[in-house]
């Protein structure tokens, strides 16, 4: 299965990320993402688009305030079977 992915600049060269779920929350679009995609070991992200417009080229930033993470980690775990996202 071919699962999209986007790649994140770090200080340490490029990331890989592979995209597990998309939602709509608030008018705000996040993704689930995770560097590791054959195990459960791997990091699991959720990311906010932070663009501001369909025309640009999307920009996302980690979700970290609680209540958002939380929110939107409730959400993932009901779209994604045999799934417990904890915050």
């Amino acid at each position: 299965m071919k699962m999209e992915s986007i790649i994140f600049e770090t200080d340490e060269g490029e990331v890989e990320f592979y995209v597990l779920e998309q939602t709509t929350l608030g008018g705000k679009n996040y993704i689930l993402v995770t560097d590791d995609v054959e195990s459960e070991e791997g990091t699991f992200l959720i990311l906010k688009d932070v663009s501001g417009s369909e025309e640009e080229v999307a920009s996302y930033e980690i979700v970290e305030e609680k209540d958002e993470l939380e929110s939107v980690a409730k959400i993932f775990n009901e779209l994604i079977d045999d799934f417990d996202l904890e915050v």
